[in-house]
């Protein structure tokens, strides 16, 4: 795997992968990999495609009181897995790299942006869109590969790349979870014992509104169970929604939904999310 730190030496090193005309697919990351990263990369390279992975802890998307500082930053344990998953090229731009001096563009996606995650984080994911859109534009990849964890943020990114007509297929893949069901994170390391142990309690209260709702209940008053059982187990908790899988709207009468949910455990912020099959 090559790892390349200079958008010179990367989009030489892109254009030698394409010599052979071979497709490029993208897994943009913030490191801290783990088996939920590596999902993508080998659905990635199961597509026969040649898979260029990033990592960027992104500036722009974390608020003034956000864990950038102690974003976990495991570099060489990050390019052993991406070589042992068969990526390609490593690209790992460094800020300055990423953001020269006199800087001044901003992507804003509205709509999807603006509710859930981007009420709760103010500004999130313009600094998502804005690192997403120049990646695009440094790698022009045939195909990017996001989980469908971070629901808002692939929503967003779609809604990005159909309004500004790029080239790339964006892929959703399934979340990675735990054998106890709680959705694998690079944030998972920040729990302590007693936290890890009561987090499960996130992707229970989801699958028993999931249930709920399924079989016909009342959305308002399975959101609201959720809700008292987060509160049990101890998280403060941003939002449980029910909404409209495309527009995170709200739920529209034969089209996809999708139940989302964030909240703390200690300082640490959760997100998950489920379909709702009609």
């Amino acid at each position: 795997m090559q790892v390349i730190h200079t958008l010179s030496e990367l989009r030489q090193t892109v254009a030698a992968l394409r010599g052979g005309g071979e497709a490029v697919a993208m897994v943009p990351t913030m490191g801290a990999l783990h088996a939920g990263h590596m999902a993508l990369v080998d659905a990635a390279r199961g597509s026969g495609a040649k898979v260029v992975a990033s990592i960027f802890v992104n500036p722009k998307q974390f608020g003034p009181n956000e864990d950038l500082a102690r974003y976990p930053r495991p570099a060489e344990a990050d390019k052993a897995l991406l070589t042992a998953h068969g990526c390609a090229l490593l690209w790992m731009p460094s800020v300055d790299e990423m953001y020269p001096a006199g800087f001044a563009t901003n992507v804003s996606v509205s709509g999807v942006s603006e509710g859930l995650d981007g009420a709760a984080r103010p500004g999130h994911f313009d600094g998502v869109a804005t690192v997403v859109a120049k990646l695009f534009n440094q790698v022009r990849p045939d195909r990017a590969y996001f989980g469908e964890k971070d629901f808002q943020q692939l929503a967003v990114i779609r809604r990005m790349v159909a309004d500004l007509d790029l080239a790339v297929e964006i892929v959703g893949v399934p979340t990675v979870r735990e054998a106890d069901g709680l959705a694998l994170s690079s944030r998972n390391t920040y729990l302590s014992a007693d936290e890890r142990s009561r987090a499960v309690a996130l992707p229970q209260a989801l699958q028993a509104a999931k249930r709920a709702i399924e079989a016909g209940g009342d959305p308002a008053a399975a959101i609201d169970h959720a809700l008292a059982a987060l509160a049990a187990a101890g998280f403060v908790t941003d939002y449980v929604a029910l909404v409209d899988a495309a527009s995170l709207g709200d739920p529209v009468a034969g089209k996809p939904r999708r139940l989302l949910a964030a909240a703390r455990i200690g300082t640490t912020r959760l997100i998950d999310n489920l379909p709702i099959d009609d």
